[in-house]
Order: C-alpha cells, then sequence, then structure tokens
C-alpha cells in the first residue's frame, strides 16, 4: 500500500500544493483522478469556508460547500455535493489512474464517510494516494490509515518525488 499524506499549518497551502503537484504531473503525462480545490474561487465568506474542487483529470468543478445564511457558523459541508464528487471519480478515470489525490481528509471521511470508500477502492488496485490532512482530521486520519500512512513535507519537489517513486511500476520478474 502506497499512501502519503501532505499537511501545512498555513491556512490554503495544502491545497495549493496539492494542486500544484496535480497540474506539473498531469504536464508530464500521469494518468490522475481524485478531486483538488479550485484556486480562482473566491469565498463568499470572511472566513474563506466554502470550496470549489475539480474532479480529476479534467473536471467537472462541484461547489462543496452550501450556504446556510448570514451569521451561520454551522459547517457548510454539503454531504449531496460531496455524494456527488464521489460519484464522479468512482465513474471516472479511477480504474486506470496511476494516482488518486484528495484535497483534504475532513469531516465526512473522519466519520468514515466521502471519499473513504474511493480510498479503499484506490489501495485495492494498487493505485498510489495522496491525501492532504488538516490538523483536526489528523487523529481520524491516522486511524483510517492504520498508521500505514507516509508524512511527506509541504514542499512540491519532495511530494512528486514521492509520486513519481509510488507511481513507478514493479519491473516484472
Amino acid at each position: 500500500m502506497k499512501i502519503a499524506l501532505v499537511s501545512s499549518t498555513e491556512r490554503g497551502e495544502t491545497d495549493r500544493l496539492l494542486r500544484e503537484v496535480a497540474e506539473r504531473l498531469q504536464r508530464g503525462g500521469a494518468a490522475l483522478c481524485g478531486i483538488v480545490k479550485v484556486a480562482q474561487h473566491v469565498s463568499a465568506f470572511d472566513n474563506g469556508c466554502d470550496m470549489m474542487v475539480r474532479v480529476l483529470p479534467d473536471g467537472p468543478v462541484i461547489e462543496i460547500t452550501q450556504s446556510l445564511g448570514k451569521g451561520s457558523d454551522a459547517c457548510r459541508l454539503d454531504p449531496g455535493a460531496i455524494a456527488d464528487a464521489v460519484s464522479k471519480v468512482e465513474s471516472g478515470a479511477l480504474q486506470g489512474a496511476d494516482l488518486f489525490i484528495l484535497n483534504k481528509f475532513g469531516p465526512e471521511e473522519a466519520a468514515g464517510r466521502g471519499f473513504c470508500s474511493v480510498i479503499g477502492q484506490a489501495v485495492e488496485h494498487g493505485i498510489p494516494v495522496l491525501v492532504g490532512v488538516g490538523g483536526a482530521s489528523r487523529e481520524a486520519f491516522d486511524t483510517f490509515a492504520a498508521g500505514l500512512a507516509e508524512t511527506l513535507p509541504p514542499e512540491t519537489d519532495v511530494i512528486c518525488e514521492w509520486c513519481h517513486a509510488a507511481m513507478a511500476k514493479d519491473p516484472v520478474a
């Protein structure tokens, strides 16, 4: 099983890193699946707590948060939109992928939902997995990955090196 996590304490940095890694790998011909956060999306909220993701390799873009009204401090994640993103990934390029990328192992995954089944499918098919993990979900991710995930530093070049090594096919004996 090849699974790695990336985490940064700087707001938005993990998203930027994973998006940049995905772009580099795609330019190099890698077949990717999963989701990355859309960079050009401007949040409608002061706390930046709404987002759009792009399903890899080439779309669609899905808003995975919902408006709960002015002043609401409840979680804006839209479970239906996340389920839609999961469905798009599962019905897309998962089977022929070289690498699965998940922008964030978040509350849905921590609860055993969201992209958990897709991560499992990727691992089952021998597809390496790269996941962004925030501090609030780290313990849940470590439990989910049974301590088998490698922690990568928040450095694009190092992450790309891990991806290239993980995607390398073992020679046939």
